[in-house]
C-alpha cells in the first residue's frame, strides 16, 4: 500500500478507517435494477474495496488528486473507473451510457446536501441512492412531518424516493475524527416517481413555504398571488412542517388552478 493521504480539511474529508463500517456501507446497495455504482468521494478505497467485489461496474469520484493516486496505485481493478473531478459540476449524462445507476458514499459533510439535490436532478438515472452523512442531515432527509427536522430536502427526496435511516456511525471511527455523529441511509425510488403537477413549482412551493417555517402557509405564501378564495382553504392555516410530502403536492395542485 501507497503513503497514506492526508485527509484536507478544506475538502471536509474524515477517512473512514472502519472495515466492518466499510463493508456495511457497501451492503447498503440492493443491486436491484442497475449494474453500475458511483461512488463519491472514495478518499483511500475503505468502502471501494467492497463495491468491487460485487457484480457492477464502479467509478470512484474524487477532487482530491492525492486520493486520486493513491487509487490508482492500489487499485487497479477491471470493474473500476477513477475519475478526478466535483460531482457537483461534473455533467453526469457523460457516466455510465445511459444506463442507471446507484450512487453511495461517505459523503464530505460540508457538500453533502448539495449532492442530494443534484442526484434529484438526475432521478430519471438513479434508483438508489445510499451512503453516510451527518447524523441529523440523515434523520432529516428521512423524517415525516410533524417534526422540527422535516424540512425541505425531507419534502423533496421523499416526493421521489423511499428514504430509510439506517444505523449510525461514532465519530471513533474516522481519522480524524468529526465532532458529531454520522448516519447512514438509503434512497430508492419510487416505482412511479412522477409527480402530478409540475415540478418547478412543487420546488418553489417546499422552499418558500419551509423559509419562513414559523408562519401559516396562508402568511409563507402570499409571493403566489392567492386569490381570496384560495386563502379560505383549510391547508393555509397550517404551518409548512405540519404537511405530509403527498399534503405539498396537492397544494402545488391548488395553487396551478388558482394561478389559471
Amino acid at each position: 500500500m501507497g503513503k497514506e493521504v492526508r485527509a484536507k480539511k478544506h475538502l471536509g474529508q474524515h477517512f473512514l478507517k472502519d472495515e466492518t463500517i466499510a463493508e456495511k456501507i457497501g451492503d447498503t446497495l440492493t443491486l436491484e435494477g442497475y449494474k453500475n455504482v458511483l461512488e463519491i468521494g472514495p478518499g483511500m478505497g475503505v468502502l471501494t474495496k467492497y463495491l468491487i467485489q460485487k457484480k457492477v461496474e464502479v467509478i470512484a469520484m474524487d477532487l482530491d488528486t492525492e486520493s486520486i493516486a493513491y487509487l490508482e496505485e492500489n487499485y487497479p481493478d477491471k470493474n473500476l473507473k477513477i475519475l478526478e473531478a466535483d460531482f457537483l459540476k461534473y455533467d453526469i449524462s457523460q457516466l455510465f451510457g445511459e444506463e442507471q445507476f446507484a450512487i453511495t458514499g461517505n459523503f464530505p459533510y460540508n457538500i453533502s446536501t448539495q449532492i442530494v439535490f443534484k442526484m434529484l436532478e438526475w432521478k430519471e438515472r438513479i434508483p438508489e441512492f445510499t451512503g453516510m452523512f451527518q447524523k441529523e442531515v440523515a434523520q432529516r432527509i428521512c423524517e415525516k412531518e410533524g417534526s422540527k427536522a422535516y424540512g425541505i430536502l425531507s419534502v423533496l427526496a421523499q416526493a421521489f424516493y423511499d428514504a430509510e435511516y439506517l444505523f449510525t456511525v461514532p465519530p471513533s471511527v474516522f481519522n480524524p475524527p468529526p465532532k458529531v455523529d454520522s448516519g447512514v441511509l438509503r434512497l430508492k425510488r419510487k416505482e412511479d416517481f412522477s409527480v402530478p403537477c409540475d415540478e418547478k413549482m412543487l420546488y418553489k412551493v417546499v422552499k418558500t413555504a419551509f423559509q419562513q417555517r414559523r408562519k401559516t402557509l396562508r402568511n409563507s405564501l402570499k409571493s403566489f398571488n392567492l386569490s381570496d378564495k384560495i386563502k379560505e382553504d383549510a391547508i393555509f392555516g397550517l404551518r409548512p412542517e405540519q404537511l405530509s410530502v403527498s399534503q405539498f403536492i396537492a397544494l402545488t395542485q391548488k395553487l396551478e388552478n388558482d394561478a389559471i
